[in-house]
C-alpha cells in the first residue's frame, strides 16, 4: 500500500489576500485557482517552491461557524513547518518584508527553527534540518 497527504485545507478569510501573501510574501507557487461554479467558491491550491509533497488548500471560510478558525486553526500551536535549505537566506528575507517572528531563531540537536506568523495569525515554523537528520531527504 502506498498513501500520502496531498492537501491540507487552511481556512482563510478572502481568497485573493490569502494568494497573495503566499506567494508574494513566502514565495510559494499558485498550482491551481479553480471555480466551481456548482457550490459557488474556488479550488485554492499553493505549495512551497521546488515542493513535491504536500500542499495547501486556501480554503475560504462559508459558514460562519468557520469565521472563528481562520488564524487559529491550531488552537495557538504551531501549524505547519515550512522546511527550508537555507534557513538564514529565508529568515532575512522573511523579516526583511515584514514578517512577524513570534519567537526568535533557536539552534536545536535536530537543527535551528524560529517562529512566524502567517496573515491570519496561524503559527508556522521555519526550520531548517540538521545535515544528519532523517528530514533533510530531498534538500
Amino acid at each position: 500500500m502506498k498513501q500520502s497527504i496531498v492537501h491540507i485545507a487552511l481556512v482563510v478569510r478572502d481568497y485573493d489576500e490569502a494568494i497573495d501573501f503566499y506567494t508574494q510574501k513566502l514565495r510559494f507557487t499558485l498550482l491551481e485557482d479553480t471555480y466551481q461554479p456548482e457550490q459557488d467558491k474556488r479550488w485554492v491550491v499553493v505549495a512551497p517552491p521546488g515542493s513535491e509533497g504536500t500542499s495547501i488548500l486556501l480554503a475560504k471560510a462559508s459558514k460562519e461557524e468557520q469565521v472563528p478558525f481562520i488564524g487559529n486553526q491550531a488552537g495557538g500551536r504551531v501549524f505547519l513547518f515550512l522546511r527550508t535549505d537555507d534557513f538564514w537566506r529565508d529568515y532575512d528575507r522573511m523579516q526583511a518584508i515584514g514578517i512577524t517572528f513570534v519567537r526568535p531563531p533557536k539552534e536545536a540537536e535536530y537543527g535551528i527553527v524560529a517562529v512566524f506568523e502567517d496573515l491570519y495569525g496561524n503559527l508556522w515554523d521555519l526550520v531548517q534540518f540538521a545535515k544528519d537528520h532523517l528530514l533533510t531527504k530531498g534538500l
